[in-house]
C-alpha cells in the first residue's frame, strides 16, 4: 500500500498533562498515513514520521460516478449564490425566507450514552464533532435551509464554539459554560448572537423531562423569531466560501468506510451507502481500552425523525489543540486559523486536501495542494475535528482510520 503524507502547515503546539493521552517529543511533521495490517489494532498515541512527497491525485478505477442530476455544469460558489440556493449545502430551499436570517448554531450532547440519541441533528446543514474534555466529544449543529421543531439535548459551550459561530455569523444556542468560556464568547461574539439556556429564555429554549432527564431543547424557528422579536439583527448574512458540484473532483481513492477515534470512549464510523450516495453514521456503544480492537457500534439515530443520520460529505480536519487549563477541569483551545491538512470524503472517495481560514475569520474552505478549490457534493456536511498530530492509516484499500493524538 502506498504511503502518503502532508507537509506540516501549522505551528507546533505542545500539550501536556492529559490523563487520556501520552505526551511525546515534539514531532516535525503531521499527519502521516502509514500502511497497517488488517489484524493489528491502531494505537491511540501515534508517532509522527517525516513526510514523503505529496501523492498525485488518481481516480479510483473501481467506482463509477452516479449520473449527475439537473444541476449547473459549473456548480455553485464560492460566491454569487442565487437567492434560493443555500450557501451551506448548494441546494435550493423550500422557501427563500429561510435564507433571509442568520444561521442557527446549537450545542448538542453525545454523552452520557444513556441519554442518547439527540433530536433534530439530521436536519442541520453542517455539524462539527470535536473533542471537548474528559475524553468525550460534543456537536455544534448549524441550521439554515431547514428548521427542526425540537433540537437537543443542548449542553454547555466550549472555546471552539466562538470560531464556529464567527464563521457562520450565527445565533448560538447553548446551555451555560465555565466562566472563562463565557468570557471568551462575550469577548469574541456580539452579545445579541448568544442565547443562553436560562429560565428567562424559555421559550425558545426550554426544559423537558422525558424519562426523568431534565433536557434543554429548542425549536430553531422559534429561536430565530426570538432574535427578530427582540429587535436584534437577524438579517441574511453573506456566507461565501464553499463550492458545490455533483461532478466528482478529478482524483480520489476508495473510501467505503471511515473510522474516527477521539478516545477510548468517543469513536465513530461512517459507512458509504452506494444506493443513497451518502455516508451513514455509527456511534460507539462501549468503552474500548484495546486500541480499537474492542470498538463496538450502533446506528446513530435522530430521535426527531427516527432515521439514521447520514452525510453527503464527511471532512476530517487536522487542527492544533492547546490547553488553556490543565486537567482536572481541562479547557481546550482548538486553533482553527490559517490552514492545515484535511481529508474530504464524498461519493465513496477520499481526497487529500487543505483547510483554509482567512485571518478575517471568515468561512473555512477546502483546497487541493495546488490551490484548486475542492467542490463539496451538494448536501449536508459533517466535520470531524482531530488534533494536528493525529494518525491516519488505511487498514485496507477501502477503509480509512483516524486516531486523535496530542504531541
Amino acid at each position: 500500500m502506498r504511503k502518503a503524507s502532508i507537509i506540516i502547515l501549522l505551528s507546533t503546539i505542545v500539550l501536556a498533562g492529559c490523563s487520556l493521552f501520552q505526551p511525546k517529543p515534539e514531532p516535525t511533521a503531521s499527519p502521516t498515513r502509514r500502511p497497517q495490517s488488517t489484524t493489528a489494532a491502531p494505537t491511540d498515541t501515534p508517532t509522527a514520521v517525516p513526510p514523503t512527497n505529496t501523492p498525485t491525485r488518481t481516480i479510483s478505477p473501481t467506482l463509477t460516478p452516479s449520473p449527475t442530476p439537473d444541476y449547473p455544469v459549473e456548480g455553485y460558489g464560492p460566491a454569487g449564490f442565487p437567492d434560493d440556493i443555500n450557501p451551506l449545502t448548494g441546494l435550493p430551499v423550500t422557501g427563500k425566507s429561510l435564507l433571509e436570517r442568520r444561521p442557527l448554531a446549537v450545542k448538542i450532547q453525545l454523552f452520557p450514552r444513556s441519554q442518547r440519541y439527540p433530536w433534530g441533528i439530521s436536519l442541520a446543514d453542517v455539524v462539527f464533532d470535536y473533542y471537548q474534555n474528559a475524553g468525550i466529544t460534543r456537536l455544534n449543529a448549524i441550521f439554515l435551509g431547514e428548521n427542526a421543531e425540537q433540537v437537543g439535548p443542548i449542553r454547555s459551550a466550549r472555546i471552539f464554539d466562538s470560531s464556529i459561530v464567527a464563521m457562520f455569523k450565527a445565533i448560538f444556542g447553548f446551555g451555560g459554560a465555565d466562566q472563562n468560556i463565557i468570557n471568551n464568547l462575550y469577548t469574541n461574539i456580539p452579545f445579541s448572537q448568544l442565547v443562553n439556556g436560562v429560565a428567562s429564555n424559555c421559550p425558545p429554549m426550554c426544559r423537558i423531562d422525558p424519562n426523568g432527564f431534565n433536557y434543554l431543547v429548542t425549536d430553531t424557528e422559534a429561536l430565530s423569531d426570538f432574535i427578530t422579536n427582540n429587535g436584534l439583527d437577524n438579517s441574511r448574512q453573506t456566507l461565501d466560501g464553499w463550492t458545490f458540484n455533483y461532478q466528482l473532483p478529478e482524483g480520489g481513492e476508495n473510501a467505503e468506510q471511515i473510522f474516527v477515534r477521539h478516545s477510548i470512549s468517543a469513536y465513530t464510523r461512517w459507512d458509504y451507502d452506494a444506493e443513497s450516495g451518502r455516508y451513514l453514521r455509527f456511534q460507539d456503544t462501549v468503552e474500548d481500552r484495546e486500541n480499537g480492537a474492542g470498538e463496538e457500534f450502533e446506528p446513530f439515530v435522530d430521535q426527531l425523525t427516527d432515521e439514521q443520520v447520514s452525510a453527503s460529505n464527511v471532512v476530517v480536519l487536522f487542527v492544533p489543540h492547546n490547553y488553556l487549563r490543565q486537567p482536572p477541569g481541562e479547557i481546550i483551545e482548538i486553533l482553527l486559523h490559517g490552514n492545515g491538512p484535511a481529508y474530504a470524503f464524498r461519493d465513496g472517495l477520499a481526497y487529500e486536501v487543505e483547510w483554509n481560514r482567512p485571518p478575517t475569520g471568515d468561512m473555512l474552505y477546502l483546497t487541493f495542494p495546488d490551490g484548486e478549490r475542492y467542490a463539496f457534493k451538494p448536501g449536508n456536511t459533517w466535520f470531524e475535528v482531530v488534533g494536528q498530530f493525529s494518525d491516519v492509516s488505511q487498514p485496507d484499500e477501502h477503509t480509512w482510520r483516524f486516531v486523535f493524538g496530542f504531541p
